[in-house]
């Protein structure tokens, strides 16, 4: 008997007192492809996500009502950058990082707005977002740089 892995999930506005729950998130998620690339740092890791964190443009995922993940995607210039797309362990490899995804993107192509982001070199998010339409626009010894066009 084959049963649904995939949790009901909605987004919901982030609020000032999420920042600390996202840092710990961010930490957890981040460990492997920081320590691979030689870049982890217990304290900067968690700081640079206090540091770029607004409330204003970041979603928590929530899943069967529970704190799965978060997603930003903030306005710059002539698109959105998609930033901090982050689910616990537990949640990845079911479909909800894709489904999330594919919510944000049917919205940026409804207002024709690109999307850009950045990912770790090596790091296996890269492929979900290939999957979407992103395309390499350029890199660096660390981080892979992304674009998809609207509709893409």
């Amino acid at each position: 008997m084959e049963t649904n892995t995939r949790p009901t999930w909605t987004l919901r506005p982030a609020e000032a007192g999420d920042i600390e729950t996202i840092a710990e998130l961010r930490a957890v998620v981040m460990r492997p492809d920081l320590e691979r690339l030689g870049r982890y740092d217990d304290h900067r890791v968690r700081q640079r996500l206090r540091d770029g964190f607004s409330a204003e443009h970041t979603s928590v995922v929530l899943a069967d009502g529970a704190f799965a993940g978060c997603v930003a995607l903030r306005p710059h210039q002539d698109a959105h950058w998609l930033e901090h797309f982050y689910l616990s362990p537990a949640h990845q490899g079911h479909g909800l990082g894709s489904a999330v995804l594919g919510a944000l993107l049917a919205r940026t192509d409804a207002e024709d707005t690109p999307v850009r982001l950045d990912v770790l070199q090596g790091s296996a998010a890269r492929r979900l977002y290939e999957r979407h339409g992103f395309v390499l626009e350029s890199e660096d010894p660390v981080d892979v740089f992304m674009v998809r066009a609207p509709g893409a």
